[in-house]
């Protein structure tokens, strides 16, 4: 009898879990969801500003418009059971990974990366509209980009 292969576990982080990190979380589901990838998503904050508050009222609207629901999400702080109990751990920026590598034990590091691999995902907060745009422009892309790297690996 075949044992079924695990859901892969991956956490998308950003300072205060309303923006970017479940904005990526709602994406990325699409993506794998579609894609008939068996992956568990989840997001959290490097902050503890926001916990059990909603994604920020612009990233709901513009997320909306493309498709994708954030309504039901709720921030949330990362914990140190986030590092064992998820296979890859993905920050927004160099800051927030640098507070991973901070609170992370040394043999997890491997788990950590840059969601966009190389770039940061900038922080549409304090922008306009046009800022929550290109975090979605470059949230998608990347997603597609994840959604390919699974398939093959």
């Amino acid at each position: 009898m075949n044992t079924p292969k695990p859901a892969l576990r991956v956490l998308l982080v950003c300072m205060g879990n309303i923006c970017r990190s479940p904005t990526a979380e709602a994406v990325l589901r699409d993506f794998v969801t579609k894609a008939g990838l068996g992956v568990h998503l989840d997001s959290a904050g490097t902050e503890g500003y926001h916990i059990g508050a909603p994604p920020d009222h612009r990233s709901i609207r513009h997320a909306k418009k493309r498709g994708y629901d954030l309504s039901t999400l709720r921030a949330r702080q990362i914990s140190a059971e986030d590092f064992t109990s998820f296979d890859l751990i993905l920050a927004a920026d160099p800051a927030n990974l640098a507070e991973l590598k901070r609170r992370c034990p040394a043999s997890q590091h491997d788990k950590l990366a840059l969601f966009l691999g190389d770039a940061p995902l900038p922080d549409p907060y304090y922008g306009e509209a046009p800022d929550f745009e290109n975090v979605l422009d470059l949230i998608e892309a990347r997603s597609a980009w994840w959604v390919r790297h699974w398939q093959a690996s």
